[in-house]
């Protein structure tokens, strides 16, 4: 592990009400190429124009491949089952479950976001150029990657990109509770977003790598949202967040599952994980890896390995009752935030591949990226979303889709 983060934990019901934060460890493409094998990050031959930025960290190099066009719901249409699958951290360590990720979206048509760490493309031993707020110069709760591995991570960032996946941001050092991002003003977190920035769009002159080629983006254009640490420092990031136009901010803990709305005068899409119901017990609790490991082994990342298949079990069938919650009524988006770790023995991510899996089963089921999620809200009838929102958790529209959206959608094409 590269170190410790932390994860905010929100169960309901009869789970005692557990709300607070905790510790938990965390991990953390070329541009003259299109597709590339999930393993090594490498690319196809095919061409791709390159126009270099910066020292050449990142490229312009046209739009990004891949990418649905979004297209009005017509009059009386149940809407698509949306399910974003996100990352924190996002780094390619030893265990490779950023490339094996990238494989699992590739055999089901998915795509999904990524929420990059800015430090993870910076070395420790240039890590006095990172000035967090509030902090020393060079700190970090997560620590920085070995060399080797953040070569591997941006390998896997230009490949990822290239497949159509969003590369967000999960800011820098991950610092939470009492002296973390909770107290950041909207200047300090201006101050963070830009040094996520400038670490990405300048790894080939810190890290002095000479065998890969850029990222074939313009961070600062793509960039569009991310997912603070541990869910907190929301309000304050918002005013910063708005003013860089970004479009959508994913950091809000214990949302419900209903059709999301904007935040910040309108100005940004709010998407936070959701309580979901929790396979087995009568409470819910957040769509999140983490939150089920606290639950299961009590924030032990190394608990009782006899109960790891039924706990893995249990994971899988969370994040499916979730989604049938969905798909069965009100058809709002479900929003997954997990991270690349092997927390009791991986079963966490055997419980994602599991779900993604049968989730694929379902008809009318897409796999976006928040990314993708916003351009689709973006080319709605306002009044569609409206009547959307007000359907509450589980919530089937009276009179079915055709009568409920008959009327709000009769402007759509």
């Amino acid at each position: 592990m590269s170190g410790i983060s932390r994860r905010r934990v929100l169960t309901t019901g009869a789970a005692a009400g557990a709300l607070g934060t905790l510790a938990a460890c965390s991990s953390g493409t070329g541009v003259r190429t299109g597709g590339a094998d999930p393993a090594d990050g490498k690319g196809t031959a095919q061409a791709r124009p390159v126009k270099p930025i910066g020292d050449g960290s990142t490229a312009d190099t046209g739009a990004q491949p891949h990418q649905p066009k979004p297209e009005r719901l017509r009059p009386g249409r149940r809407p698509p089952q949306f399910v974003v699958f996100s990352w924190d951290g996002a780094g390619e360590l030893s265990n490779k479950l950023f490339s094996r990720f990238r494989k699992v979206a590739a055999d089901h048509g998915a795509a999904m976001t990524f929420f990059l760490s800015g430090i993870y493309t910076l070395p420790e031993s240039k890590k006095h150029l990172y000035r967090p707020p509030q902090h020393p110069v060079g700190a970090s709760a997560i620590g920085y990657l070995a060399d080797r591995h953040i070569h591997a991570t941006l390998q896997q960032v230009r490949a990822a990109w290239l497949e159509g996946h969003e590369i967000g941001t999960h800011f820098n050092g991950h610092f939470c509770g009492a002296t973390g991002v909770r107290n950041w003003s909207p200047a300090e977190w201006r101050s963070e977003i830009d040094q996520a920035v400038d670490f990405v769009t300048k790894w080939k002159t810190n890290t002095g790598f000479t065998d890969l080629e850029p990222l074939p983006f313009d961070y600062r254009k793509e960039l569009i949202g991310g997912r603070t640490p541990c869910l907190e420092g929301q309000a304050r990031l918002l005013p910063a967040a708005a003013a860089l136009g970004w479009k959508y901010d994913a950091s809000s803990p214990g949302g419900l599952q209903v059709w999301p709305g904007k935040v910040q005068g309108g100005r940004l899409w709010d998407f936070p994980l959701q309580s979901i119901p929790f396979a087995g017990h009568s409470f819910q609790v957040l769509s999140m890896d983490y939150n089920m490991m606290f639950n299961q082994s009590a924030g032990n990342p190394l608990g009782d390995r006899a109960q790891y298949d039924t706990w893995r079990v249990q994971a899988r069938d969370t994040y499916l009752a979730g989604f049938r919650r969905a798909y069965e009524s009100n058809r709002a988006p479900l929003f997954i935030g997990n991270h690349f770790e092997r927390w009791n023995g991986g079963i966490y991510m055997d419980a994602v591949e599991e779900a993604v899996g049968r989730m694929a089963a379902y008809d009318d089921v897409r796999f976006v990226s928040f990314r993708q999620l916003v351009a689709w809200l973006e080319a709605q009838d306002p009044a569609v979303l409206r009547k959307l929102r007000t359907l509450a958790p589980g919530q089937s529209p009276q009179g079915g889709w055709a009568e409920f959206l008959g009327a709000a959608g009769a402007g759509a094409s």
